[in-house]
């Protein structure tokens, strides 16, 4: 292991980067780095860690100050927070890709791990990127820091990865907490993504009820896409399949202001250019966003563009009917970046994947757990997440319609609630 420290206003850094095997099973095999951050506050070099899993997939994890991300300085108070940079993201021998001018024209090209790799070769490789060797790199951190047990926080994907933790290693927690995250045990994955789509009608109709004139907004952007005439700044035309996943945002917190205050815009401006590039969830800023997405549903199962298959002929009809996570296989068409990944996306669409969850195990894992689940959550429906719930022994789940899927971002009172049910200073 490697290490370094820095001093931040109120915070200590130390960075640590360790070698872990690409493929934990085959610990002689090719190795990859993985990097985190233990953030410390003043006076707080005795406190129990805590390792926040950052959503996504494909995200590295906060870069903290002294006031971000907002949840920090709350959990600081109780503990050393582990900050993973989960494998393929940030500093853990990153995937990635660039865009460089051939021939006169842009083309990308995939930077990093599987830089060089045939297609063969890099679906391969992405297939060890998932929750179940995230688990596995942080033992492998776990025990760097000499710590027994720690707690979780998984936010989102995060959360999933607290669910594999919970059934392969629950001897090496002291508590987890789960934001947005307590993900469908035993679903098939059509049921999953079957479900947000009807999520995502009723939050379409629900904005427009707030915001009527942006339906005929939206239905006249949406032409325009057909004709080609919505661009990025990176010159990318955007279809009108690609447009629907602005729907995203309704699935956040602040979120429909944000996309009614960028409908507002006119559309042949560079401010809407920019902000439309900044609200499409799939990009080549983090590529195993869209490579991998599909792949945190499937729990034993290939996904086979589970969200394309799934979507109601009622959305297909109505272009105003917007999208939540939903992937479409044609964005690794459209988009000059996430083009690179186009093959291995397709491979990683048949593969069949292991089984992440296990409920016999979660049905023994005598671990507290914390969980917020969102009552009108676009991308986690919370009746799969009370029934992954009624599973754990000890799960304290928080429902609640007051936050989005970003509540922990959101406000500062989602994890003090959390802290407050695990450490039993409040009760459900």
């Amino acid at each position: 292991m490697r290490t370094t420290t820095e001093k931040l206003p109120d915070l200590t850094i130390t960075s640590l980067t360790l070698d872990a095997p690409l493929d934990h099973a085959k610990p002689a095999g090719d190795t990859i780095e993985i990097f985190a951050r233990v953030v410390t506050a003043e006076g707080g070099s005795d406190k129990p860690y805590l390792v926040f899993l950052q959503g996504g997939p494909g995200f590295e994890a906060p870069r903290p100050t002294a006031d971000s991300p907002s949840w920090l300085s709350r959990v600081l108070s109780e503990y050393q927070v582990v900050m993973l940079d989960q494998r393929g993201t940030g500093r853990s021998t990153p995937v990635g890709v660039r865009v460089v001018a051939a021939d006169g024209r842009p083309q990308a090209q995939i930077t990093g791990a599987l830089a060089g790799r045939s297609t063969a070769e890099q679906a391969e490789y992405l297939t060890h990127l998932r929750a179940d060797e995230i688990v596995n790199d942080a033992e492998l951190v776990r025990q760097a820091l000499g710590a027994d047990t720690w707690t979780l926080l998984g936010q989102s994907f995060g959360g999933f990865t607290s669910l594999h933790y919970l059934s392969v290693h629950p001897e090496s927690l002291a508590a987890a907490i789960i934001t947005g995250g307590l993900s469908a045990v035993g679903r098939p994955i059509d049921d999953i993504y079957a479900k947000t789509w009807q999520i995502m009608i009723a939050k379409s109709e629900a904005y427009y009820r707030r915001f009527p004139g942006d339906r005929e907004r939206v239905r006249e952007l949406s032409a325009r896409c057909e004709r080609g005439e919505i661009t990025l700044p990176n010159g990318d035309a955007v279809s009108a399949v690609r447009f629907r996943t602005i729907g995203q945002r309704l699935g956040m917190n602040g979120g429909a202001e944000e996309l009614h205050y960028l409908l507002g815009l006119p559309p042949e401006s560079s401010a809407f250019a920019h902000d439309l590039a900044e609200t499409l969830p799939f990009a080549g800023r983090n590529p195993l966003y869209a490579v991998l997405h599909e792949s945190s549903y499937a729990d034993g199962v290939a996904t086979r563009w589970s969200a394309d298959r799934t979507m109601p002929d009622r959305v297909r009809e109505d272009v105003t009917l917007l999208g939540g996570e939903h992937l479409h296989r044609s964005v690794f068409a459209e988009d000059v970046e996430l083009r690179a990944f186009a093959e291995a996306a397709e491979v990683i669409a048949g593969h069949e994947w292991n089984q992440l969850y296990f409920p016999e195990r979660l049905a023994s894992a005598d671990v507290p757990v914390a969980a917020a689940v969102y009552y009108a959550d676009a991308f986690v429906p919370h009746e799969f997440s009370m029934e992954t719930a009624a599973l754990l022994p000890d799960c304290r789940a928080w429902v609640t319609n007051e936050y989005e899927h970003n509540g922990l971002r959101a406000d500062v009172s989602v994890i003090d609630h959390l802290l407050g049910l695990l450490k039993q200073r409040r009760w459900l």
